[in-house]
């Protein structure tokens, strides 16, 4: 467990994951465990204001992550896991339901088709994504699905200028913040009102 304290709900998060793992690619099959990607996901929650029970869309969650874990930590989220592949969705509603989490949910879809519905349109304060798609493709599906004053939080790595310098032209991002975590940046994207 890398010398980290995790709490009791973390550390069946982490045995369900690899359980899972084993039957279907949620992460590398290489993993025998999955605290990395539950300290990476935690970094997003100083990023959030929980004070109000925020709704948070989790873009591209794959095995749970950041969006179970941000749960996890914050009883209060209201949060809806999106990915494309079904049987993950399969996973994820399973440890859901095997974690006893409530006000948490899990959808299959195409970030790129959530916009053509307006089931989500402009529900959320927070859309959080890992590493799924360059910055300019996350800004563009998450614009829609934000509030009035919602943000985009991602967490990627890697040499980010030309992305960084492609999503500061795009016309309705208002601010982007940078903040260095190691080898990794977070992103906190602001959008102008539409």
């Amino acid at each position: 467990m890398m010398g980290r304290n995790y709490s009791l709900l973390e550390e069946k998060f982490n045995g369900l994951v690899i359980e899972w793992n084993s039957r279907i690619n949620l992460v590398s099959r290489k993993k025998t465990d999955v605290y990395d990607l539950i300290e990476d996901s935690k970094i997003f929650i100083d990023y959030i204001d929980f004070s109000a029970n925020p709704k948070i869309m989790d873009l591209g969650t794959g095995g749970g992550f950041p969006g179970i874990v941000i749960k996890i930590n914050n009883p209060g989220a209201n949060m809806i896991l999106v990915d494309s592949i079904m049987k993950k969705i399969t996973a994820v509603c399973e440890i859901i339901s095997n974690l006893e989490l409530k006000k948490i949910s899990a959808v299959c879809a195409r970030a790129e088709d959530l916009n053509k519905n307006n089931v989500f349109k402009h529900t959320f304060d927070y859309v959080v994504s890992r590493s799924v798609g360059e910055l300019k493709d996350l800004i563009k599906w998450s614009r829609g699905l934000l509030k009035t004053g919602g943000k985009l939080i991602t967490l990627k790595g890697g040499n980010l200028d030309e992305e960084l310098k492609h999503a500061m032209k795009i016309k309705y991002v208002k601010n982007i913040d940078v903040y260095d975590r190691g080898d990794r940046k977070v992103f906190v994207v602001s959008l102008k009102n539409e």
